[in-house]
């Protein structure tokens, strides 16, 4: 009589869950036992095509006495036992780091199960992959992506990170590269030193950007940031630029972002696709400073005017390229200096970022 211990159905289940999708690699796992008079041998599939478990059976020659309890084959480093403890670590490194079954497993036996030294080497690994894979997508068009805006205090910032399809621009670790791009952009104004008698505004390009610290919680910089974002996501990305306004008392700055939408993240991050910053000076604060600025940075990004003009200049049309002479987005009976001028306030500057601007012209050329 077969030993009922034998039986394939009662094995003791594997340590690793086996819900779809949990590992982007598959492993096995073998045993040998006695059934029957034969010597059977067990593989146990498992991975996030694979879902439960799948098993292969074969006889494997005349009977031998073998152990009821399955072998498991789980090949560790020097001190990464092959236990239960050994795979929860693992598992944690997995849903810490995101990165698969195999690299985590590669980082463990390469650190001698140390979590902490594990993770940091596949952020190092990753780095370098990224950078070998950026270094083969480099030249590609990168059109899409996304404008980000991050207001805090007297600072505002307007970011651009490109992508070569809107797919990606729609993935959130793309948008977690936007969001460090905004922090280090905000950082960087606010350690400048300046004393404000009136509105400051600067612009930083893309290598600037790309060197800028990527903030107080991750070692690196920006474009050490956009190598892992590449690596990861398989896309050809820019950091494209930067635009920052401080302002002091007695100036507002409104905003805009066409097709909103708030990043999931602790921060008051704001992403679309037209951004618009619109700097104004008021004698007091009124109640509908915010509701007036968002109406401007509406204005600024559907006219694009070039210039902010003047109060005294004539009224133009369509083509106008002078804010303050343009027709009123909203009301296009009145021009935008009409529509201002009772709210107490002045326009004194703005800034607007659309999202690939300037591929298409470097195209024509």
């Amino acid at each position: 009589m077969a030993d009922p211990r034998a039986d394939p159905e009662s094995e003791p289940e594997s340590v690793f869950p086996r819900e779809v999708g949990l590992f982007a690699d598959s492993y096995s796992e073998k045993s040998r036992f006695s059934f029957c008079g034969h010597v059977l041998s067990i593989t146990q599939n498992f991975g996030s095509r694979l879902g439960v478990a799948a098993r292969v059976w074969d006889a494997a020659g005349p009977l031998q006495l073998q152990s009821s309890q399955p072998r498991h084959t789980f090949h560790t480093g020097p001190r990464l036992a092959s236990s239960a403890s050994s795979k929860e670590l693992l598992l944690k490194l997995r849903r810490k780091t995101g990165y698969s079954f195999v690299n985590c497993k590669k980082a463990l036996e390469a650190c001698s199960g140390d979590l902490k030294q594990a993770e940091s080497w596949l952020h190092k690994q990753a780095q370098k992959e990224g950078w070998s894979r950026a270094a083969k997508l480099h030249g590609r068009k990168t059109k899409e992506g996304l404008i980000g805006l991050l207001q805090e205090g007297n600072t505002t910032v307007l970011v651009e990170v490109n992508c070569e399809t809107d797919f990606v621009s729609r993935n959130i670790k793309f948008q977690q590269l936007v969001q460090q791009v905004a922090l280090g952009t905000l950082l960087h104004c606010q350690n400048l030193k300046d004393q404000l008698s009136t509105y400051s505004k600067g612009f930083l390009n893309s290598s600037e950007l790309s060197e800028l610290p990527a903030g107080p919680e991750t070692e690196g910089s920006l474009k050490d940031q956009l190598a892992l974002a590449i690596g990861k996501l398989g896309e050809n990305m820019t950091l494209k630029r930067a635009a920052w306004v401080k302002v002091p008392a007695g100036f507002y700055v409104g905003s805009y972002v066409h097709g909103a939408m708030h990043s999931p993240s602790p921060h008051n991050l704001v992403l679309g696709k037209y951004g618009a910053l619109v700097i104004c000076e008021t004698s007091e604060r009124r109640a509908n400073l915010e509701d007036l600025g968002r109406r401007l940075g509406q204005h600024v990004v559907g006219m694009a005017p070039l210039s902010v003009g003047s109060l005294d200049d004539e009224p133009g049309g369509e083509a106008e390229t002078k804010m303050l002479s343009q027709p009123y987005l909203l009301d296009p009976s009145i021009t935008l200096g009409q529509y201002v001028q009772p709210q107490g306030v002045s326009v004194v500057d703005f800034v607007r970022f659309e999202c690939g601007e300037g591929e298409e012209a470097a195209e024509a050329e």
